[in-house]
């Protein structure tokens, strides 16, 4: 089996697709993508076809290796999301050739669920409660927020306030029924998020995400030793060699790798199996469509330390379209009691609907850009 050719398509809301063929018949999908640099990812996508074209789909790692160890210039979210694209979909392939899913090629199950967490609340936190009101009628009792809007690098009582009444206001309206976790989006220096955190600790929330950025990681072991707050980490690591720093200085209880962004199956199992040795969960970032999905699930399923997997389902970037648009098999996705179950199709387990990714490609020309922010002063703002 030889691969004949790669394909991208660029999607609503902020997607792109990647499909690969080969002389067989079979095909693989997977979603390389950086949210407002999708262009940027699909030239490199382009790059690696001059790499793979006419090689056996079927050497996963070997085709891994080369993809990463060529590269002079290695890493990084553009190259490591295309390598994750391409890996995700050669899993899709390698499956469907030998006629199960992904999971069984990675060892079998350990876990037959796992339990799933929704967006609330947009990029500035608002009608919190009303969002979870909603959530809750579909299934959910987890969920994440952010934890606050932008901040200035020293700033005022009066936000830090307003930020930590959003939790208060949470718990005051549900007790302890639902779970929520705050994502401080690395808007936050390190001394205010020794404040915050300390601020928010009578309110429980489930875990802090990316208290600071993660160029800013050697702070998250004095920030875990000066709170109880759980912290989450790592949706913007891309290789095992960032999480290695990460977990080598301690203070992270929760790695967030992207399966998009993180160089795919490949290398967050790899991701997975350091964190366990370290004693840290796993709970997969995923804010994207329903092949980054599939590919955490797979991952999720058979990694013992897997404790959440977040989905965008509803979530505020979904404009024009959402999780199970070009899916054909969306019952597969189906929720219960807040989880999500191990897709059991062969590959990814995931169906695409090839000709709504092609007519969604050809009627918009997808170009999301993250916002740009600023303080009162003029000076740019963390988005």
């Amino acid at each position: 089996m030889k691969i004949t050719a790669i394909k991208t398509y660029r999607v609503l809301p902020r997607w792109m697709f990647v499909k690969i063929e080969t002389d067989e018949g079979l095909e693989g999908w997977g979603e390389p993508v950086v949210e407002g640099h999708a262009k940027t990812v699909e030239a490199a996508v382009k790059e690696i076809g001059d790499y793979i074209l006419g090689v056996d789909p079927s050497n996963i790692n070997d085709i891994w290796q080369m993809l990463y160890r060529t590269r002079f210039y290695r890493g990084g979210p553009v190259m490591m999301s295309a390598i994750a694209g391409v890996d995700q979909a050669l899993w899709d392939i390698k499956g469907k050739k030998l006629g199960v899913n992904v999971t069984e090629l990675l060892g079998g199950k350990v876990r037959n669920k796992i339990k799933a967490y929704s967006w609330v609340g947009g990029d500035r936190p608002a009608d919190v409660i009303a969002g979870i009101e909603k959530l809750r009628k579909i299934g959910f009792d987890t969920f994440k927020l952010n934890g606050c809007e932008d901040l200035g690098f020293i700033d005022t009582h009066k936000k830090v306030q307003h930020s930590i009444s959003i939790a208060k206001d949470i718990r005051a309206h549900f007790g302890d029924e639902i779970e929520f976790g705050l994502d401080f989006h690395g808007r936050v220096t390190a001394p205010m998020a020794k404040i915050m955190m300390k601020e928010l600790e009578p309110y429980h929330p489930f875990f802090i995400e990316e208290p600071v950025l993660a160029e800013n990681c050697e702070y998250y072991r004095d920030l875990a030793a000066n709170s109880d707050l759980i912290i989450a980490a790592g949706e913007r690591m891309y290789t095992r060699y960032d999480f290695k720093r990460v977990l080598e200085a301690r203070g992270v209880s929760i790695l967030q790798p992207d399966l998009s962004h993180a160089g795919g199956i490949t290398e967050v199992m790899k991701i997975a199996a350091m964190a366990e040795a370290y004693d840290v969960a796993l709970a997969p970032h995923c804010p994207l469509g329903p092949v980054a999905l599939a590919s955490c699930l797979a991952v999720d399923m058979v990694s013992y330390n897997a404790a959440l997997q977040e989905q965008s389902m509803g979530i505020h970037y979904n404009q024009g379209a959402e999780l199970l648009t070009y899916v054909n098999n969306p019952e597969d996705f189906d929720m219960s009691d807040g989880f999500l179950h191990a897709l059991t199709k062969p590959g990814l387990g995931v169906e695409i609907n090839e000709q709504a990714i092609i007519k969604a490609s050809q009627d918009h020309d997808v170009s999301w850009h993250n916002p740009v922010w600023r303080h009162p002063d003029g000076s740019v703002s963390e988005w």
